[in-house]
């Protein structure tokens, strides 16, 4: 146990507090006396204050932003005054180029329509393909094969060849902003492309990894060339090539008036569209005039239609028949076989585009004995009865003449003459018009001339032949003899028409015509000047020609009984020539033909065939020929309501009696 005292604890020393540390006194000093006045005690020194830590000046931070930003103010004023007014022009034509995209509107090509206002050429509606090559470039599209891929899809469509296509939407020109894929594309081609081009953005617009690489492949509305007919009268009307162009026939020779005046539009693009809200600017085109041929659709069938069976038949080169009007001189039909469909050119043969009935030159042959007897009646160097005797063989200058068969010596009448189509008879006939043999040359050329031989028909066709005539005092010796019965003298079928139309007219030529008039855009019709009239030979001679042509078709003795047409009394004349070939310059073959008029007495319609080459069957001009002139003459008189006169025919005699 713990003992507890009773003693207080003893108490602890508390420290006192320290005083303050005098100060010493200074050596030395003497305390101050009694009455000395005491010295002011210095103040304790006061605590240090504490630290104050004052800002920068903010001024040359602000002085430094400012002159930054006044340097960035600077070159961005230095920039846009350069921009706005030093390079302003540039610029704004590159934003022109970028934005802006400009293309010919095509103006409607005319119609061409028979003279019953059928159409026979006409245009539909169609469109150009079109391109935008910028729009196919890596930075366009993200990818470095677009145009291949674009390609790809419309190389089938356009029926073209990819590379082509390739080419096209890469040009070598990085700037180009339009280029034609394909012209003149039917709707449904267009409506193929659009389809793809709908497709494509749809899938773009849900899966980013594809891209839409049709979106430059625009269209412009066109119209499209269309043949209603086919090949019905396709070597008159021609065609029209891939520029819009005429490029054979009238397409060709009235392209002006048909093809009319294009127009113009600029607008805004975007992306390959254009864009709604910003305006276009637009010259509108102005259509083309419609053109109304002398043709008759229907005899032009009829006529072609024959031409087409006949070489068929006898496997020749080629044929061609006119139909022409004798009073007007209008061309009522030219056909010509073989033919081409300018619907599709692409199967037609070069040889075959033209119009033959108007670009072939061949000797006529037989058919040209008509101008002959109009020299001779005209001249009264003979009449219809004059006899004539005719022998086998006729030794003139240094050649043997013969005609197209050997016969014992004939005693015929200058109506005779050309009904049996006797060379001998003509050349005998034909001396009779100059006292000496050059004179007679001179006089026959002058109506040969004013028949309209050697001279353009007054059609304007393109690639027309004039054929060849020289004059008399180039004819060689032979020429002299041989031009009057139809050989050493050329022309086209065209021509060869009009000489009997002549005839039949009453002396007087017309100049042929093809087109009647054109319709304007604003819708009146002009019609085609009055062709030129020439009188060739009198009115009492014509009729006297017609009499004996009538001869050739009626007697049985005539060479072209094949032609005639029961009800109506018909006017004509065979013809069979040696035929120079054009592949050798040489004499191979026939051109057979027949030439003639109807009503004889009252003549409306002239009817010419040719046959070049016929190599199986005959190829006498009233065998292969007539058959076709009588086929297309009574479908002509029918459809144009020509009645029979039934007036007798005069039946001139053909032979006299020794």
């Amino acid at each position: 146990m713990t003992e507890v005292s009773d003693r207080e604890p003893p108490r602890r020393r508390v420290p006192r507090p320290a005083q303050p540390e005098r100060p010493a006194r200074p050596v030395g000093r003497r305390r101050p006396g009694p009455g000395a006045r005491t010295a002011r005690r210095p103040a304790p020194p006061r605590p240090a204050a504490p630290r104050v830590i004052r800002l920068g000046s903010p001024r040359p931070r602000l002085r430094l932003v400012g002159v930054a930003l006044t340097l960035v103010l600077i070159a961005f004023v230095v920039r846009l005054l350069q921009v706005q007014a030093v390079d302003a022009s540039t610029y704004a034509a590159k934003a022109e180029q970028n934005r802006y995209v400009g293309y010919t509107l095509p103006a409607e090509r005319g119609g061409i329509t028979d003279r019953a206002g059928v159409a026979l050429a006409t245009s539909v509606d169609a469109y150009t393909i079109t391109a935008d090559p910028t729009l196919f470039t890596r930075e366009q599209l993200k990818i470095g094969d677009g145009p291949e891929q674009a390609a790809a899809l419309l190389a089938p469509i356009l029926g073209q060849d990819q590379e082509t296509v390739v080419k096209k939407l890469r040009p070598a020109d990085k700037n180009l902003r339009y280029v034609v894929l394909a012209n003149r594309q039917t709707p449904q081609v267009w409506k193929q492309i659009k389809d793809l081009k709908t497709a494509l953005a749809t899938k773009a617009g849900t899966d980013k990894s594809t891209v839409n690489v049709l979106a430059g492949v625009l269209s412009v509305p066109t119209t499209k060339r269309v043949y209603p007919n086919g090949d019905l009268a396709a070597g008159i009307l021609g065609w029209v090539n891939a520029e819009g162009k005429g490029g054979g026939g009238v397409e060709q020779q009235l392209n002006g008036l048909l093809a009319g005046k294009d127009g113009k539009i600029r607008y805004a693009q975007s992306g390959g569209r254009q864009v709604p809200t910003v305006g276009s600017t637009e010259t509108p085109a102005v259509s083309g005039s419609d053109v109304e041929l002398t043709i008759d659709r229907d005899i032009q069938w009829a006529a072609q239609n024959a031409i087409t069976d006949q070489v068929e038949k006898s496997k020749a080169d080629r044929g061609y028949v006119v139909v022409q009007d004798t009073r007007t001189g209008e061309i009522l039909a030219m056909a010509n076989s073989p033919g081409f469909d300018p619907n599709d050119l692409s199967t037609a043969s070069s040889v075959n585009m033209g119009n033959a009935a108007l670009q072939d030159a061949y000797e006529p042959g037989s058919t040209a004995k008509i101008m002959s007897m109009a020299a001779v009646l005209e001249e009264k160097a003979a009449t219809p009865l004059t006899h004539v005797i005719v022998p086998n063989r006729l030794q003139r200058g240094d050649r043997l003449f013969k005609d197209d068969i050997n016969h014992p010596t004939w005693y015929l009448t200058l109506n005779g003459v050309l009904a049996k189509s006797s060379n001998i008879g003509t050349i005998l006939a034909t001396g009779q018009l100059g006292r000496t043999q050059p004179q007679a040359n001179q006089v026959l050329y002058s109506y040969l001339r004013k028949f309209g031989l050697g001279s353009y028909t007054g059609l304007g066709f393109p690639g027309e032949t004039k054929g060849i005539l020289a004059p008399p005092d180039k004819w060689s010796t032979s020429q002299q003899y041989t031009i009057p019965f139809g050989q050493g003298v050329s022309l086209n079928a065209v021509q060869a028409a009009s000489v009997y139309s002549t005839i039949a007219n009453g002396g007087v030529r017309v100049e042929p015509t093809l087109v009647r008039g054109t319709q304007g855009p604003d819708g009146a019709f002009t019609p085609s000047a009055k062709p030129k009239e020439t009188r060739v030979v009198s009115a009492k001679t014509a009729k006297t020609l017609a009499q004996m042509l009538e001869s050739v078709v009626d007697d049985e003795e005539g060479t072209g009984t094949k032609a005639r047409i029961p009800g109506y009394r018909v006017a004509g004349k065979t013809g069979t020539a040696n035929r120079v070939d054009p592949a050798t310059g040489k004499y191979k073959g026939y051109t057979s033909s027949f030439a003639g008029f109807a009503p004889a007495d009252k003549p409306r319609i002239t009817v010419y065939c040719a046959i070049q080459n016929a190599t199986e069957g005959s190829y006498f001009g009233g065998q292969i020929c007539g058959p076709v002139y009588k086929q297309v003459m009574e479908f002509a008189l029918k459809s144009l309501q020509v009645p029979p006169t039934g007036a007798k025919a005069a039946r001139l005699p053909v032979a006299f009696t020794p």
